[in-house]
């Protein structure tokens, strides 16, 4: 059984992650995303608020799962027996830092390997970063994301703090 890891902090997961997913869960028998619990870099939703959003946008896609995890990446594909760490590139910045990983990945792990799939180009513009602006500005973020994604962004920015 062919088995990869899509890691990431998906927050939010928005509709240029789900385009990953649901294509690389055609490429492997069985697609692991993977929310890794301690990013360097602010949350907006706590680790399993991100989980159960994943879980829900991944829904109907076969052979996919949601998982948090701790530590190190590769450690975690391992636990799962994958071989194969998925990667989404939206532009030419993301490709000089998943090279790096990829070679990083490699001298820690040398029996694993990265795969990169390019975001479907209506979805290329898309980040966690630039859908969260909007919604806390009160824009609509309905294209970007899944329904219940979008209620759970304004739900949080309706609350203060």
């Amino acid at each position: 059984m062919k088995v990869a890891v899509y890691p990431g902090t998906f927050d939010p997961v928005h509709y240029g992650h789900v385009d990953i997913a649901r294509r690389a869960s055609k490429l492997f028998d069985r697609l692991v995303v993977g929310v890794y619990d301690r990013p360097n870099k602010d949350l907006l939703f706590s680790l399993d608020e991100r989980v159960a959003l994943l879980r829900e946008a991944l829904r109907d896609v076969p052979g996919v799962e949601a998982r948090s995890y701790t530590g190190l990446t590769v450690d975690f594909a391992r636990q799962l027996g994958a071989r194969v760490i998925v990667r989404g590139l939206r532009v030419i910045s993301d490709f000089e830092m998943e090279y790096q990983m990829a070679l990083t990945t490699r001298e820690l792990a040398p029996d694993m390997d990265m795969v990169c799939l390019m975001t479907s180009l209506e979805h290329a513009f898309i980040s966690s970063t630039i859908v969260k602006e909007i919604a806390q500005a009160g824009g609509s973020i309905s294209r970007f994301v899944p329904a219940h994604v979008a209620e759970a962004l304004r739900s949080r920015f309706a609350t203060p703090g």
